[in-house]
């Protein structure tokens, strides 16, 4: 073979290369965590009962599920009166097109890939359902007789690693119910996943097509940001040029005579600063919360676009407010904080932790304006002098009363020398 033989044979390979390479990377939407953000916490990435699509399957500790699928399979065709050919041929010519969305290479061949899309699919659905609509439900259904099954489902449903593509559940909806009332499936799942958010939900008006949706974990993450009346998008380009550092814990702002308020009504990632007063909507901590923040982070690692990353740049501001159980008990007094873990060194442990390993926060940075007027407000000479006052003379009870008592001595004092003075005139 000539030198030119070799070239042109060299360049084929490469552009079919190449064109599979964009095709296939421009359809991922399901990926798995990277290895460095994993090994921070495991846990936080796996299904503790049910495995959806691929990544999680067969695994012993949630084989238990795998029963309770084909029993929701089961009644629902019994309840329909159809029969299961209906649904895998509906699903069967999307085959290629979801295998496209996982970014790792599935190994199982077509029948068990399509059966394992059909079983999943319609558990969401039939779940999703029935919690909606209790008269669906059966009664010997264990998993609306405890409340911890559906808290760990609702867990697990959301994880980034634990998805199929929206677009199979929509299908799968159509021969369900009602053909292209997709607005439905997602109210009901939506409204299935509420009990999840650990504070105020803010969802836009405008109404996303389920053709944009991607999976679970996509549309719990686009009707969860911050009010669009509270973000300013032409100030918030600005920031992409400025130079902004983080503030203090929230010890040391305390210190600094920044007044911590509880805000109602607001959704959880509208955070303000006013007249020395920052104001934080309500956030709940429970077992379900670091899972949640994990994942969403992680969409955002891989989902970012040079978006605004609300979930990441929220948890890095609790991070910069929150060193030390101290910090924790702050805010908790204030009402900022709902803590259902009990101990506040968890608590200020789990947000330490959290951004380990993520990029960010961007240039975009969504609290850039709140951190320049809280660093304002600090560097101040009057609040840096009280800062520097509590800190080296008021930072426990017998300081305080040591000053106190030597007040009380000095105008003793003074009030002596004056009596003196006047018994002389």
């Amino acid at each position: 073979m000539g030198s030119n033989d070799v070239i042109q044979a060299c360049s084929r390979n490469l552009s079919q290369k190449l064109t599979q390479l964009t095709m296939s990377q421009s359809q991922c939407t399901i990926y798995r965590v990277h290895k460095h953000l994993r090994n921070v916490n495991m846990k936080g990435y796996e299904p503790e009962v049910v495995s959806i699509g691929p990544y999680h399957r067969g695994k012993d500790n949630l084989t238990m599920m795998e029963d309770k699928k084909l029993c929701y399979l089961h009644l629902l065709l019994q309840h329909k009166n159809e029969n299961i050919e209906n649904y895998v041929a509906a699903i069967e010519p999307l085959e290629l097109e979801a295998r496209k969305c996982y970014a790792e290479h599935i190994s199982l061949n077509a029948v068990e890939f399509i059966e394992m899309l059909v079983l999943d699919g319609c558990f969401i659905i039939g779940l999703v359902r029935k919690c909606n609509m209790i008269y669906l439900r059966e009664k010997n259904d264990s998993i609306f007789h405890m409340d911890w099954i559906i808290n760990s489902l609702q867990r697990d449903l959301m994880l980034f690693e634990n998805q199929v593509p929206f677009f199979i559940l929509c299908k799968l909806f159509d021969l369900i119910e009602v053909p292209n009332q997709h607005s439905r499936l997602i109210y009901l799942l939506l409204n299935f996943f509420n009990s999840l958010f650990p504070g105020k939900v803010y969802r836009d008006s405008k109404d996303r097509s389920s053709a944009e949706i991607k999976h679970l974990l996509d549309l719990i993450h686009s009707n969860w940001h911050p009010s669009f009346d509270w973000l300013d998008f032409e100030k918030n380009k600005k920031n992409e040029k400025k130079r902004w550092r983080f503030v203090n814990n929230a010890t040391e702002l305390r210190e600094t005579n920044v007044k911590f308020k509880r805000i109602e009504g607001v959704s959880l990632f509208d955070i303000r600063f006013q007249d020395g007063n920052m104001l934080l909507a309500p956030l709940t901590i429970e077992d379900r919360t670091e899972s949640l923040f994990r994942n969403l982070m992680a969409y955002e690692q891989y989902f970012g676009d040079n978006q605004i990353s609300y979930v990441t740049d929220y948890v890095k501001f609790l991070d910069c407010l929150i060193d030390s159980s101290r910090d924790v008990s702050i805010l908790s007094w204030h009402g900022i904080i709902d803590n259902w873990l009990g101990d506040d060194e968890v608590v200020a442990n789990m947000f330490n932790k959290l951004t380990d390993s993520i990029a960010g926060p961007g240039i975009r940075f969504v609290y850039a304006d709140v951190f320049e007027d809280v660093n304002k407000h600090c560097n101040r000479r009057r609040n840096k002098w009280m800062a520097k006052l509590r800190r080296n003379y008021m930072n426990s009870p017998w300081a305080v009363i040591s000053i106190l008592f030597a007040v009380v001595l000095l105008l003793l004092t003074v009030a002596q020398t004056v009596c003196s003075i006047l018994q002389v005139v």
